[in-house]
């Protein structure tokens, strides 16, 4: 293994920058190029067909066979041009990853002549086997039927691999039995349930609001390691994370990488990778380094929810691929290395009308900021009355490692919101017994004609928030780097379009009790300004005072995966998205099962990874490099010359002894707890006892793996070390 590494090393020095080829197109004239997109269907469509298609999607509506048609048609006419040959369903079932089966665009007629054939049908639905896939319990092996559905609201897209050209078709994956198997089903869900709670709401300020879009941007954080490196580590292979390693002794302590010079091969990579993004519509504006060693991140513009979700679900397709060709692996894992930044995946949200009014923005004018105020304090209410909820929503094994460390939001949900903004709503706090008379000036009188159109840089940031106002939006920071952003922003959806409905339920019971309806506007705001206020910190996300503080307002601090997905089945959470028709009762203990079996097979996997590496690789190691040391010591002795230089060689060979006894006696407690644990039958308690019997083992066996890479010989050490990965490149 030791060979393996050090041939490794040598492939890595001789790697140079792959030429990427500069086309000579603007990014403005490539972007969206292989994107079945307005242009698309208005230059391969009948204008008749391409008008009831617009209209549908706008209205909600389900598209007409003969519409559908007409775009299978446009598609195929389309798709083929381009070189296509095949047509697939892409959906994204409950593994985290996309899935497609591909079809040919060949088929026989009733004459047995060949024909290129794609009907209204084939565009609409398809039949994956749903028994393979995730589902919780909902389909039994012998219930494969499961269905795919078309997405009319993510325009279709042409992918190329290997030379091959396929059709892609974004859909939702549903059951047989009609329950979602996938994530992008209940997102259109709560994105029509926020949509309409909002446009209800915005009906106080404006009556020609008719839709509210919500609109995300999404910035990916990942690592590259080069490929050669990655596959001298079985366990970045394996899992995807170091699981052994010592910290180099130059690491991220200099703060030198973060938005740094960008190295030749990683550019090449980034321009490669941009552009690809660029011809399947990816507004992709941003490139830097990131904070860790070899760290780095890219961001688009704010897109629809929707189709942000889906276009991040492709990037990181494109990024893997892209990342084969330059010789690098990328690593989405939330924390690929031990004592360095881990990587997020910031979800910036907002909701905006189709007036063009962003709600999470002020206004110049006192009504503009009321209805800002609206909904920045109805969504802080929902933050605190659903934290639990939305705390179970980024939940995974390996954003565990991740959240609370020194680079990432504490497993503690809060809510920043800035000084300025903080002093704005204890400024309405205070107003509580303030009268109003019939010709007061409700704006004046409260102050909120006094809050900034520009917010922006009216406050600083704070990185230790799980949830923080930034000037005209909210960011999610707690998402993980290797998850699927629907999980969260359904939660978030969810949780905000409730909030809203309650919002307006209150104020129009108070106007039918005479009051005037700004004031009974403020009156609820000022409500929930009070009893959210324990949500709201400003301080240090990091510190120990933190917990202690949270602890006293009541705020849930939950750092392990299993136990957070309590709150995702709780009375409160299932009665939620049931009531808005989100997730049925089946639907999300679905899901809970699939979360904590997943939860369970990835410790599984690492556990497995670990005990090999150490019993196989590293003890053996240490063993042949001890027996040097042990010849060494006799034939010092043999030639009379047992002196201090002896003894410190003897306590090395006595301290590898320790560290090897210590590792066999830890995975052979961590392999029987792990035997143990496969025998509960409930899948709960099984992930618990993964997460407090099994996983307890990781970190002692760990120490004293690293202790012995310090001890053995350099040329002897079987697995790349971190300088290596870190730094060569």
């Amino acid at each position: 293994m030791a060979i393996l590494r050090f041939k490794a090393l040598e492939t890595v020095d001789q790697r140079q920058p792959l030429t990427v080829e500069n086309t000579g197109e603007r990014r403005s004239d490539s972007f969206g190029k292989n994107v079945f997109n307005l242009d698309a269907m208005r230059a391969n469509m009948p204008g008749e067909y391409f008008k009831k298609l617009q209209a549908a999607i706008k209205q909600g509506s389900p598209v007409e066979r003969n519409v559908a048609d007409a775009v299978a048609s446009a598609m195929k006419t389309w798709a083929m041009a381009k070189g296509a040959t095949h047509y697939t369903h892409w959906f994204q079932p409950l593994t985290g990853a996309t899935a497609e089966k591909h079809d040919s665009f060949f088929d026989l007629n009733s004459d047995g002549r060949p024909i290129e054939n794609f009907k209204g049908s084939a565009l609409v639905q398809q039949e994956p086997d749903a028994s393979s896939f995730p589902n919780g319990g909902i389909r039994n092996t012998f219930e494969a039927r499961g269905y795919t559905a078309w997405d009319p609201t993510s325009p279709a897209f042409i992918i190329e691999t290997g030379g091959a050209k396929t059709l892609c078709i974004p859909t939702i994956f549903v059951a047989y039995t009609g329950e979602a198997l996938d994530y992008k089903a209940p997102l259109l869900k709560s994105l029509a349930v926020l949509e309409k709670a909002a446009v209800d709401v915005c009906h106080y300020f404006d009556k020609d609001v008719t839709r509210v879009n919500t609109t995300l941007g999404i910035e990916q954080e990942y690592f590259l390691v080069d490929k050669a490196l990655y596959a001298a580590r079985p366990d970045l292979v394996m899992t995807g994370r170091t699981l052994f390693g010592h910290a180099p002794a130059k690491g991220q302590q200099l703060d030198d990488h973060y938005f740094g010079s960008i190295p030749a091969r990683v550019h090449a990579y980034m321009l490669e990778y941009e552009e690809e993004a660029n011809k399947l519509g990816i507004p992709l504006r941003t490139r830097h380094n990131e904070v860790a060693p070899h760290q780095f991140e890219c961001a688009p513009t704010f897109e629809d929810a929707n189709l942000a979700v889906d276009h991040n679900q492709l990037l990181m397709d494109i990024m893997a691929r892209v990342a084969e060709k330059h010789n690098f692996k990328v690593l989405l894992h939330e924390k690929p290395f031990a004592g360095v930044n881990g990587s997020g995946k910031h979800n910036n949200w907002a909701m905006s009308t189709d007036t063009g009014v962003n709600l999470l923005a002020p206004g110049r004018r006192p009504k503009e900021n009321l209805q800002f105020l609206t909904f920045f304090i109805t969504t802080i209410k929902a933050v605190h009355r659903y934290a639990d909820l939305l705390r179970s929503s980024i939940a995974s094994a390996s954003n565990d490692h991740r959240l609370g460390a020194n680079e990432a939001p504490p497993a503690i949900m809060s809510v920043f919101v800035g000084s300025m903004l903080d002093s704005v709503l204890d400024e309405l706090e205070r107003t509580a017994k303030l009268p109003l008379d019939k010709g007061d000036n409700i704006y004046l009188k409260l102050g909120i004609d006094k809050i900034p159109a520009i917010l922006l840089d009216n406050t600083d940031r704070n990185r230790t928030s799980p949830f923080a106002f930034t000037g005209n939006k909210f960011e999610l920071r707690a998402v993980g780097s290797s998850a699927n952003c629907s999980s969260a922003m359904t939660t978030l959806n969810a949780i905000v379009a409730d909030q809203l409905i309650d919002f307006k339920t209150q104020v129009d019971k108070l106007i039918a009790d005479g009051r005037k309806k700004e004031v009974a506007i403020v009156d609820v705001l000022r409500d929930y300004v009070i009893t959210s206020k324990n949500i709201r910190f400003e301080g240090n996300g990091y510190s120990d005072e933190w917990k202690e503080e949270a602890a006293k307002r009541g705020l849930s601090n939950v750092p392990t995966t299993p136990q957070a997905l309590d709150a995702m089945v709780a009375d409160s959470a299932a009665e939620l998205f049931a009531r808005h028709g989100i997730f049925s009762h089946v639907e999300l203990h679905a899901r809970h099962e699939i979360l904590l079996e997943d939860y369970m097979k990835k410790i599984q996997i690492e556990g497995r990874v670990m005990g090999d590496l150490a019993i196989n690789h590293i003890i053996p190691t240490a063993v042949a490099y001890q027996t040097k040391l042990i010849t060494n010591v006799r034939g010092l002795r043999d030639l009379g010359l047992d002196d201090e230089n002896t003894n410190v060689t003897l306590d090395t060979i006595k301290s590898i002894s320790r560290h090897m006894a210590i590792i066999k006696k830890e995975v052979e407690g961590m392999t029987n707890a792990r035997k143990a644990a496969n025998k509960i039958d409930d899948m709960r308690e099984r992930a618990i006892a993964y997460c407090d019997t099994v996983k307890t083992h990781f970190d002692t066996i760990r120490r004293s793996v690293d202790k012995l890479e310090l001890m053995v010989d350099d040329e002897d050490w079987p697995l790349v070390k971190y300088r290596e990965l870190l730094f060569q490149h």
